[in-house]
């Protein structure tokens, strides 16, 4: 049987308070809350709600059943099964990563508007816990959501109704990478955009042997999509040092990339961070490096970046570009000579994705430290396809680093940055630091939204400005997506703006994942109609997800 039910959205609904139920008298209670977290293909056990059980009285009760309602999911052959976990008194378990920690209770397969799952287990007198999960089909469409609730308990023979829990409407997502997965321990750092074959190309690090910043084994990976992200091609690696300069793949990582598409040509450019070796807290190279060798740093720790252009005492600017959509990958060339100032520490890509202005200019987000060593963003950019590169003035005399850029309607160029003052500024200015260049960032004028409008827990961020039709008319929006917080990376979610930043909706916000994650996110146009994100979630690695605008127009 399939329902279709149009979903609106509400971001009230996925926090909801816990519904008291049961036989007071007997000191039972029964609490149930949902989450909003995505519901993922390919990932077994996605989380739908937890149910806590309070035995205030005297003896053991036998639960031998639980009811559902799935009268809110869009169509109920999107579920394989249904599985009903027991957590003990383990309040904590949330993304159900270790289910053998897990006691399964009942699961069913026959998956319909009514969820009757049987299983008997003691609960003795105190705090029980368990957790409702889903698993996908292999084909689902994207747009579908899963809405169950929890209704019946029966204890001692007994049906314990639960009253009054509105349902929560969990998107359904695509599990692009997860821990370990290709025998890769994390994947961290997403980039996406769309060729001009209307394939969908993201990026990310492969950090071979940890979930550990460089230097490391790492590289620039890709995955495609040909079908607007419903499904995905094997991984493929666009940017690898191997084993340059006789030093093992662990001492010649690569991350922290930016895909960009020439609008134009279709050409497609990534750029990413070459680290070779390892300098020291005195910004000394160290020799002698092996595959046993255990030392360690950081091109924004200490002094693990210096001034210069030699690969010995600075990172290294890497561009691969592809002209067949990103089915191929060109040779990486090094363009740090060509743009990095020499006094700077350090000069490196901000992550995410690159722009086409509507004059052609190619426009990378990037990123540095200055002569003493101060975090700063700017913008690199190529008028001639790709072939040279330039790179502008800081955009902020504060310390900022991972940013993306937006042309404006007046061809303004919109600068989006992360401060790194909201470290210690929790109050009404903790913002993204927000500035404006007409002449490619040769001068900036801070926006007047700048350090309040979008704030942040200083975490990279990704803006988008999305072009759509009404009426036959060219419209357009600027979409933001972080993780809404000034403390914490969690409650990713998706903003918008009608008037090119001048203002944002606080009425129609996307929240995507409210659990803990590491918070990095990138978005594209798919069509007029639907953007595609990449973020990390509290889910696994990297999740995509795609959104409808109409979700987000007026």
């Amino acid at each position: 049987m399939y329902i279709f039910r149009i979903m609106v959205f509400c971001l009230v609904v996925c926090m909801l308070p816990a519904v008291m139920v049961a036989n007071i008298a007997e000191g039972i209670v029964i609490t149930q809350q949902h989450y909003q977290v995505p519901i993922l293909l390919q990932k077994k056990d996605n989380p739908v709600l937890r149910i806590h059980l309070h035995n205030g009285s005297a003896g053991n009760l036998q639960l031998s059943e639980m009811l559902f309602n799935a009268a809110g999911t869009t169509d109920w052959k999107d579920i394989k099964q249904v599985s009903l976990y027991y957590a003990g008194a383990d309040s904590g378990m949330r993304n159900l990563g270790s289910v053998e920690k897990l006691q399964l209770t009942g699961s069913i397969t026959e998956v319909g508007k009514k969820l009757l799952i049987k299983g008997a287990q003691t609960l003795t007198p105190g705090e029980h816990y368990f957790w409702l999960s889903v698993d996908l089909n292999k084909s689902v469409p994207l747009t579908h959501v899963v809405a169950i609730n929890a209704t019946n308990a029966v204890l001692n023979g007994k049906t314990t109704k639960i009253e009054g829990a509105a349902t929560c409407q969990q998107r359904i997502g695509i599990a692009l990478r997860q821990h370990n997965q290709d025998g890769v321990h994390t994947y961290r750092i997403p980039g996406l955009s769309t060729a001009k074959d209307g394939s969908l190309v993201a990026i990310y690090e492969a950090r071979r042997e940890s979930a550990r910043d460089l230097q490391g084994d790492i590289d620039v990976a890709v995955s495609r999509s040909t079908d607007g992200g419903n499904t995905w091609l094997p991984m493929q690696i666009a940017l690898d040092m191997g084993k340059w300069g006789g030093l093992p793949e662990k001492f010649n990582g690569v991350s922290d990339a930016n895909v960009l598409v020439d609008k134009n040509t279709g050409t497609i450019f990534i750029a990413g961070l070459w680290m070779y070796g390892v300098l020291n807290e005195e910004g000394k190279w160290i020799t002698g490096l092996s595959d046993t060798s255990t030392n360690w740093n950081h091109q924004w720790r200490s002094k693990g970046s210096q001034p210069g252009f030699d690969e010995k005492h600075t990172a290294q600017f890497m561009i691969v570009q592809s002209a067949d959509n990103g089915k191929t990958w060109s040779k990486p060339v090094n363009i740090t000579q060509q743009c990095k100032q020499e006094a700077w520490w350090l000069w490196a890509p901000a992550p995410g994705a690159g722009i086409t202005l509507q004059d052609g200019t190619l426009v990378f987000p990037t990123q540095g430290r200055d002569k003493n060593g101060k975090a700063f963003s700017n913008i690199t950019y190529s008028k001639d396809g790709g072939a040279t590169w330039f790179t502008s003035n800081p955009a902020s005399r504060e310390s900022t680093t991972e940013n993306m850029a937006v042309e404006l309607s007046d061809g303004a160029i919109m600068l989006n940055m992360r401060c790194n003052k909201n470290k210690t500024d929790t109050g009404d200015t903790n913002g993204r630091l927000i500035a404006i260049t007409h002449n490619l960032g040769k001068d900036w004028t801070e926006h007047p939204t700048s350090r309040g409008a979008l704030h942040e827990p200083v975490c990279m961020a990704s803006i988008l400005r999305h072009e759509y039709v009404v009426n036959g008319k060219k419209r357009s929006i600027l979409l933001f997506a972080n993780p809404d917080s000034k403390t914490l990376r969690h409650h990713m979610t998706i903003k918008v703006s009608y008037d090119d930043g001048a203002s944002w909706q606080t009425n129609k916000k996307v929240q995507l994942d409210e659990w803990k994650s590491r918070g990095y996110s990138c978005m594209t146009s798919i069509d007029a109609e639907t953007i595609g994100i990449v973020y990390e979630s509290s889910q696994c690695d990297l999740v995509f997800q795609q959104i409808k605008i109409k979700e987000l127009l007026p």
